[in-house]
């Protein structure tokens, strides 16, 4: 059985096709399409017209995919931007007529839950308790976890699609711009700290665009050239692009290898709340994985197939 799975995102329409089979699954193809949910509308939770049109022609791109790979169930969710949105159900009628398919919005908890599966696919346990890390354009979600339990989690609306049209970064950020974000992740992400400080956390394990842009410009490849199931990162590798990155004008990050250009205003605020985090818990080990909420839900049909199978 081929399933297709689309994760509609604040910042990215992302695809996964995968062959489930007895033994397990492979992944037949991994892609993404720019919608930017979250542009200048995302302050008033509004979804504006150019952002539907853009999801439109992101999911007729994927159809394609799709129909050419065969895959025979497709399953589509959406996250934080579209929760939000107070034209969500005019938004999911236009794409659905369009596409036929059915969007389901899914909570902050289910999309927390989903990406710690997801990073459970990857990573197989946690020996040590860990802290996973999902960093979104409309919300982050923070996992704790040992062995294959998750301990606890919360997703937060602080996304850094949010963040940027919320607060005014200077080209290049200023010091006091610096302590601001800090500050509010700070804030916000309070409670996440303290639960990770009780749990005597060091290892951070970080998924999604702002790691993978860390991953690629560590690596200096391009962004989607090398697919990583996990990735050691030494908190040295981690600092030197910190200190690159906080230091950078736009056009400096443009130029940047490994920088992906969907990242480029959002990785320096990205950057910023990943390192509020290592120092206000005591990080010490990073783990990078290219796993998250798609492979959860990957994770989830296979579970459910496995029910059905034992079932008969």
């Amino acid at each position: 059985m081929r399933i297709a799975v689309i994760d509609l995102g604040t910042n990215t329409c992302n695809l996964l096709i995968a062959e489930l089979n007895s033994s397990g699954y492979s992944i037949l193809h991994q892609s993404k399409e720019y919608v930017k949910l979250g542009d200048g509308k995302i302050t008033t939770n509004e979804i504006s017209d150019d952002a539907i049109e853009r999801v439109k022609n992101a999911f007729e791109n994927h159809k394609k995919i799709i129909e050419k790979l065969n895959a025979q169930k497709v399953r589509c969710i959406a996250t934080s931007a579209i929760r939000s949105a107070i034209n969500k159900i005019d938004f999911l009628n236009q794409i659905g007529n369009k596409s036929g398919w059915t969007v389901k919005v899914i909570s902050g908890e289910m999309e927390a839950e989903l990406i710690f599966n997801g990073v459970l696919l990857a990573i197989g346990s946690f020996q040590k308790p860990s802290v996973i890390l999902d960093i979104g354009g409309g919300s982050n979600e923070l996992i704790l976890a040992k062995n294959k339990k998750m301990l606890w989690k919360e997703s937060q609306p602080t996304g850094m699609g949010r963040v940027i049209n919320r607060f005014a970064i200077s080209d290049p950020i200023q010091p006091k711009e610096i302590e601001q974000l800090a500050e509010f992740f700070r804030e916000e992400h309070k409670i996440a700290i303290e639960e990770c400080t009780q749990q005597n956390v060091f290892t951070l394990v970080g998924c999604s665009g702002a790691f993978d842009t860390l991953a690629d410009m560590i690596d200096q490849v391009d962004p989607g050239e090398k697919q990583r199931i996990s990735k050691s990162i030494s908190l040295d590798e981690f600092y030197s692009v910190f200190n690159n990155l906080i230091k950078s004008t736009r056009k400096e990050r443009i130029d940047m290898k490994g920088m992906d250009m969907m990242r480029v205003d959002l990785i320096v605020p990205a950057i910023i709340f990943i390192e509020l985090l290592i120092s206000g818990i005591g990080i010490n080990d990073i783990v990078q994985t290219d796993y998250a909420l798609r492979e959860g839900v990957l994770f989830e049909t296979m579970e459910k197939m496995r029910s059905l199978t034992a079932q008969k």
